[in-house]
This record gives C-alpha cells, structure tokens and sequence, in this order.
C-alpha cells in the first residue's frame, strides 16, 4: 500500500492527546520497526509503522471515551486539514497557505561566516525530502518517536538525512495543513557528530498569534539580560524547492544551551509543559514522584535524586516562613534569577507564563544542586488582551485567544475572563497572585519584603529602559528591515502582511502602542514610584 493512501486512511481516533495528554511519552516505534537495525525507519519502514500506530490510536481514543484532537472530524492524519479534513483557517481569520514561489539554492547569501543566532542576517534553510507527502507524514507521526529523514543545505553546505518532526501543541493542533507548522530539526539525526553551525538541533516556530512575529525574539532579548534564555532569530525555509516562508529561530534547551551558560553541561532539565491544566507551579503535592512527573518531564537522565530534590524545592517554597526564605531557599534556589524570571514573566505580559498558567518554563538544577527557572515559550508576550486582539496578536475576525479550560485533574483554572482571574493585560497588577497557592514562586518569594522590593525594582527597570521605545522601538525596526519583504511574500503565515506591519509599525504600530502604555501604567503605581533608588540587597541566608 502506498504511503500517501495509507495516511488518508479513515481513522477511529487520534494519539496526539492520549491519556496523560501533552506529558504523556510518545508512541514508541522505532525500535520495533527497524528492519535493518540501523536506528531510524526508512519509507518502507515506516509503511509498517503506520499500521501499528493507527491501532494504538484506536485503543487510546476508546479508553479516553472521545475523540482526541486530529480524530474524525478534525482532518487528516495528525491534526486539521488533513486528507479529507478541514482546510482553511480557524474562524476566518488565517489567510489559507497556498504553494510559495520556488527557490533557487544559488539565489541565497551565504552567511557562513555568522552565529546561527545571529539576529543581523535572514539566512535560508533549504531542505529537501524523499517524497511530496513529508506534511502528510510529519503530521501522521508527531505523536510518536519517528522522526522523518531529510537533506539540509545552507550556507553552500549540504547536511545529509538530518531528522525533522512536528513540534507544539495548539501550534500545531489549530493549523491547517498547508499553513505553516513548527518544526524541530534534528541535526544529529542519524550522523551523531553533525552540527550546523555548532548546534545539533533547530526549533523552527511559526509565530502563531503573533502578528509582528516578534515576540520570542524582544522577550529573549530583555529576559536574556540577567538570566540563561534561549537565543532567537529569523530564519527563511525553503522545503522542495519552495518557500515556506519565515519562521522564529529559537533555541534548544539541550546541554548545548546549559554549556553555553554555566561552566559545565552537568545537571538536571525539566520543562514545565504549557498544557492549560499545567499546574507546574512548584506546588508541594507530598512525598511521592508521580505527581511531579504529571506536571514535569524531565529531559536529562531520569535518575530519582534530581527528582527528590525538586520535591524539596516543592516543599520549601510551601512551607517557608517569609522571613527564612534566604536561609531556606537561598542554598537550593537561584533567588536573584528567579526575581528577574518572575519580573519579565508580568512586565511584559506573558499570556502564556508563570503567572497565568503555571506552567511554560524550564528548570535546570546545576551541578552544585541550585536550581534556576528559565523562560520556555516566549510568544505570547507583548499584548494586550483586555479589548480583544492586541500587541501584535491576530488581526480583528481572527481566531480567539485560547480561553481557559474546566476545573479538571491537574488543578483549577487559569487566570483568564472576568470571574476567572486577571486577564492579560497593559493593566496587569506586578503584585497579581501573589497569595495564590497555585504560584509558589510568587507567593514565597514575594512574601519577603527584601525580595518583594527587588522583584518590583526590576519590573521598573523594565519598564523604563526596555518598554521605552527609543530603545525597545530601534530592535523592532531593525527586525522589520530585516525581514518585511519575506514577510510579505510569505504565502504560508498566520497573519495577514497588514497585520505585520500594523503592528511594527513604528510610530503608531501596535507594539509601540503596548510598550508606551504598559510602562505609563506600571511607573503609575505607588509601590512602583515609592521604591527606592538603589537596587535593595538580597536579604542575608544567615
């Protein structure tokens, strides 16, 4: 049976969300798929693999009692707009991708002689795969560990069978086929020592909500000030032979990163997923792992004592005493990185962050057993939710803001309407959830009258020297430049090009629009104003 009748095959359910939904593991199927024995499934193997991976959809989907997302109804293999499915964009509001213009490798600079992060150059990625239903393909398997083979050229280099899957949840789940997709890169993929440009994996992301496509890139650019954040730049893609357009840049939280920021590649990594229920707030749930690991995945080797640990982190953020948290906390919890974590998280309202969701960060324990909480998905910041799309998010008649879910298993609701908690807002209170249980590092930390001083001075330095658009406006127009004509040919984006430019625009755009009123508001309150003017000290740990 060819492959491409296969992946259109009508299905009983999906795998995308199986029990445990984002945290649950992949469908294994490599290892049992592997004829040759070689560590990854060619076309033939991956025919084989396919049969399996639509029974274990099917037996999912009947213990779940529903359809998952990607099932009947929803589209073809994977997700929306499938063979047979939906195509199109969600309420009107996403143009519908359609073939881009062919490219030609020789019609792109070479930027060898740049980082692969460097945020001066727009280079092209080139990659070709075996047959023209790798969409098809990459969506029937991203719930599982098979990645699909490709080569990479860039830079007048060519990186043979580089390995390529779907990433993200809704990123992924509320885009049609045909649309623009996040992809991960794996370098590494099957010649273990091949690296681009020093990287062995790519996080390609396709700025969805996010007009101005610039969200990841300022959030890592003023995070990145005081504490480990991954890089981001613009990149074009070119699959086949045609452009896909421009995607964010961002890096991998892998040892790579960690090396590049401590002085060893050591220690312990958890990511905090970003499912609406997340509820990774670091919340004490007792003694046992398995909660924890409901709410984490851990992503360097699972061994029990990095797990014990975070279990004592849980533990003291929600039982030390405000004027202990120093002593306490201090030996096991970088407190100075975490203010700065939390400042950036409100100041430049991440309506995706820690303190909405509780959920969306990495964690890192380094070698000397400190912990360190580090920003994971940064493109939903930059906006103002209060009155329906703004700071760059989708143009009016677009698809709505993910409102938030039912009470469920994983906890309460997150913040969200009137009656649900605080919105994302210009008006968004640096104090909000500061008593809630469900935000520990809010509430232990902020408890602390040394530590509450220097987590709003930080919100102020914030306010007054990155929101301030005679700084913050110069990177917005640089990147703009840099990318504005891609942007416009882009056949495959989520937004519309006026909607691009809307938003970037530099004297009445709409991020200079959030960016002036969002540090008006925040210098506007008293705790604000009534601050000191030297950075207070952290309190002592004796």
């Amino acid at each position: 049976m060819p492959l491409a009748v296969a992946l259109s095959m009508p299905r009983s359910g999906s795998a995308a969300e199986p029990p445990g939904g984002p945290n649950a593991a992949d469908i294994k199927l490599v290892e049992e798929f592997d004829a040759n024995g070689d560590g990854w499934l060619n076309r033939k193997e991956r025919q084989a693999a396919l049969v399996k991976l639509r029974a274990v959809q099917k037996e999912r989907a009947a213990t779940r009692g529903r359809r998952g997302p990607g099932g009947p109804g929803r589209g073809g293999p994977g997700g929306p707009g499938g063979p047979g499915g939906r195509r199109g964009p969600r309420g009107g509001g996403w143009p519908e991708g359609r073939p881009g213009p062919q490219v030609a490798l020789d019609a792109a600079p070479n930027h060898g002689d740049a980082g692969l992060y460097a945020i001066s150059v727009l280079r092209t990625l080139f990659l070709e795969f075996e047959g023209d239903d790798w969409e098809e393909e990459l969506a029937a398997f991203k719930p599982t560990d098979v990645e699909i083979p490709a080569t990479l050229k860039v830079d007048g280099k060519t990186y043979p069978r580089v390995g390529l899957s779907f990433r993200g949840a809704s990123s992924f789940f509320k885009v049609a086929a045909g649309s623009k997709r996040s992809l991960n890169l794996s370098i590494d993929f099957i010649e273990e020592d091949q690296r681009l440009h020093g990287y062995k994996s790519l996080n390609l992301l396709n700025c969805m909500g996010d007009a101005s496509m610039m969200s990841s890139l300022l959030y890592s650019h003023i995070a990145g000030q005081k504490i480990a954040v991954p890089k981001v730049n613009f990149v074009k893609v070119v699959i086949n032979g045609r452009s896909w357009g421009i995607y964010a840049n961002a890096q991998q939280f892998n040892k790579d990163f960690i090396r590049e920021h401590y002085d060893s590649s050591k220690g312990a990594r958890w990511k905090a997923h970003g499912s609406p229920r997340g509820d990774a707030g670091l919340r004490y749930l007792g003694k046992e792992l398995e909660p924890y690991r409901q709410r984490f995945e851990i992503k360097s080797k699972d061994k029990k004592k990095p797990w014990r640990d975070l279990v004592e982190l849980c533990r003291l953020l929600g039982e030390t005493a405000p004027k202990d948290v120093a002593k306490s906390l201090g030996p096991v919890l970088d407190l100075d990185g975490a203010l700065w974590f939390l400042a950036v998280d409100v100041a430049l309202v991440n309506s995706d962050g820690y303190w909405t969701r509780a959920s969306d960060y990495n964690l890192f324990q380094d070698k000397r057993g400190k912990f360190h909480v580090l920003p994971h998905d940064m493109n939903e910041a930059f906006r103002d939710r209060s009155a329906g799309r703004g700071g760059g998010g989708p143009p009016r008649g677009g698809p709505p803001p993910e409102g938030p879910p039912p009470d469920g298993p994983r906890g309460p609701r997150r913040a969200g309407p009137p009656g649900r908690g605080p919105r994302a807002s210009v008006e968004l209170d640096p104090l909000v959830s500061i008593d809630d249980e469900r935000f520990p590092l809010r509430k232990c930390l902020l408890a602390n009258e040394a530590l509450r001083t220097r987590y709003l001075q930080y919100v102020r330095l914030i306010a007054t020297k990155y929101l301030d658009w005679d700084y913050l406006g110069a990177h917005v127009a640089s990147a703009r430049a840099l990318i504005g004509a891609e942007v416009a040919a882009d056949t495959r984006k989520l937004t519309t090009t006026e909607a691009f430019q809307q938003a970037t625009d530099g004297d009445h755009g709409v991020l200079k629009q959030f960016c002036e009123r969002r540090a008006a508001y925040l210098l506007g309150l008293d705790a604000i104003k009534n601050l000191p003017a030297k950075l207070v000290e952290l309190p002592s740990r004796e």
